[in-house]
């Protein structure tokens, strides 16, 4: 577990409540970021003369930047300064999204995108180790992280409703200048409450060739599973990706098992506890991906819904989502352990999609897509604040950074895998289905025989999306050992950090 911490570092902020006030406008703006950009995608294409085969790009340059740096991010934030990294990330972000959104042409657009992508990677992990630090007391903590597990997990969707809003009454350019009121409200409530608690900062030198091995290795594997999407599986420059990711995120272990000053520390990984998390998370979020690409496409296309009312058709998840946080993990976090609450909701949200898997081209919006999201929502609510505590709880505050970094790498990582593979795993299954029913499409009719094959493969995929919902419940359950967190900090001058700020182990 953590070595002692430093006796100052305990005391809480007097403005920490503040500070959770702007650093949630912080992580709503970049939540929003990931899902507003899509719905306005097909207008930004239309204006700007962007191909089909580049219209990717702007997904994946904000991807790849955001996905191969957050290491780095989060280790500048422990040297630097959480408050300055996090200034910082917000001031380059809103450039960045201004520059989108002034964009003359598609190479001005994925340049932003890469933009965004850079600062998001210096602000995610800033915000999530400014809470870290902030909030030591347990029953604190567990409302800090509820608030921010909900905005986490809901603001993705609250996206397709402002991108719906945005694109419908303005222009698709609204999508990116948004973020600048975000930003400066974000930066001036940061300049006046955010303050880095004393000795926090980790001030060993930066481990250069750990940034290196790092960066590429995660964009060679983010790269290579959006590759895959968009070519194949057995493309030879998909496989070559994989294998140097391999290569090179191995030979970023071995150099940090040796480097006296490592990018990541390995005791960040070894902990059952938070490794549990990592992966668990990390395999969520490819489950999450199932409802948000499927359901965009389904509403959209098949049942033909504009843009705002996408948006607002996933208001039941939002509700389900800051139920799950606010109302179920806050509140039960400090009376049973994280394993009960992630594995569970896990487990809720798998049933949730497992209705999803019934979906056909006439089903019922009332009758069968609002009670999935709810319980997707309430299952990844409840499991998603935990999640987030246990991932930087007990942690030293030197490498705060680096372990909320990497909560945000496992879900960067989570969501590249699940856009991949769930969307070739849906386009063979629609192909084969339209392959052995051609003679239903005279009976069907064109577009009711092509909706009708994207929806078996919408289904099929989802399936897969339930099995991973329960692998990653089956992981939560088993590596992590976490009792229930103390409900406040020792103030015994005598009491160990450990003692007051890592889980009780206790295996159940």
């Amino acid at each position: 577990m953590s070595e002692a911490m430093p006796a100052a570092a305990l005391q809480p902020d007097p403005k920490r409540w503040k500070a959770l006030a702007f650093i949630a406008v912080a992580q709503l703006m970049v939540v929003l970021d990931a899902t507003i950009v899509n719905i306005a995608l097909p207008t930004a294409k239309g204006d700007l003369g962007i191909s089909d085969a580049n219209q990717q790009w702007v997904i994946t340059a904000y991807a790849l930047a955001f996905g191969g740096l957050l290491l780095f991010g989060g280790r500048i934030a422990d040297l630097w300064g959480r408050k300055r990294t996090f200034i910082t990330g917000l001031i380059g972000f809103a450039g960045a999204s201004a520059l989108g959104g002034a964009a003359t042409g598609q190479e001005m657009l994925f340049a932003s995108r890469a933009l965004q992508g850079v600062f998001g990677a210096l602000l995610a992990p800033a915000a999530l180790s400014l809470l870290a630090v902030l909030f030591t007391d347990g029953k604190e903590r567990a409302k800090a992280f509820g608030i921010y597990g909900a905005i986490a997990g809901g603001g993705g969707a609250l996206g397709l409703i402002l991108g719906g809003l945005l694109t419908e009454f303005l222009n698709w350019r609204w999508t990116f200048f948004v973020n600048i009121p975000f930003a400066v409200v974000a930066v001036l409530g940061a300049m006046a409450v955010i303050h880095d608690p004393a000795g926090s900062r980790n001030r060993s030198p930066l481990d250069i060739p750990g940034v290196v091995l790092s960066s590429t290795g995660l964009v060679s594997l983010v790269y290579g599973f959006t590759r895959a999407e968009t070519h194949s599986w057995t493309d030879g420059m998909t496989i070559g990706l994989f294998v140097a990711s391999a290569v090179l995120l191995a030979a970023f272990v071995a150099w940090e098992a040796k480097a006296k000053a490592p990018l990541l520390p390995l005791r960040v990984l070894v902990d059952r506890n938070r490794g549990g998390v990592y992966l668990s998370l990390g395999l969520a979020v490819i489950g999450m991906f199932g409802l948000f690409l499927f359901l965009t496409f389904y509403l959209q296309v098949v049942k033909e819904y504009s843009a705002l009312k996408t948006g607002f058709a996933f208001l039941p998840m939002i509700v389900g989502m800051i139920t799950g946080s606010t109302q179920i993990g806050a509140r039960l976090m400090l009376k049973v352990p994280a394993r009960l609450l992630m594995a569970p909701g896990f487990l809720v949200a798998a049933l949730g999609m497992g209705l999803l898997t019934q979906l056909q081209v006439d089903s019922s919006y009332w009758a069968l897509l609002v009670p999935s999201m709810l319980l997707l929502g309430l299952g990844m609510g409840t499991a998603f604040m935990p999640a987030m505590s246990l991932a930087t709880y007990g942690i030293e505050p030197r490498d705060a950074g680096v372990a909320s970094a990497m909560v945000n790498t496992s879900q960067q990582v989570g969501g590249a895998i699940g856009t991949a593979l769930l969307n070739t795993i849906a386009a063979s299954a629609t192909t084969s289905w339209l392959t052995s029913h051609a003679a239903e499409a005279r009976t069907l009719g064109k577009q009711g025989y092509i909706n009708a094959g994207a929806v078996h493969g919408y289904s099929t995929a989802i399936w897969w999306a339930v099995g991973i919902l329960v692998v990653s419940a089956t992981i939560a359950f088993t590596f992590i050992n976490a009792g229930r967190p103390k409900s406040a900090v020792a103030d015994s001058g005598t009491a160990s950090a450990s003692e007051a700020e890592a889980p009780v182990a206790v295996m159940h």
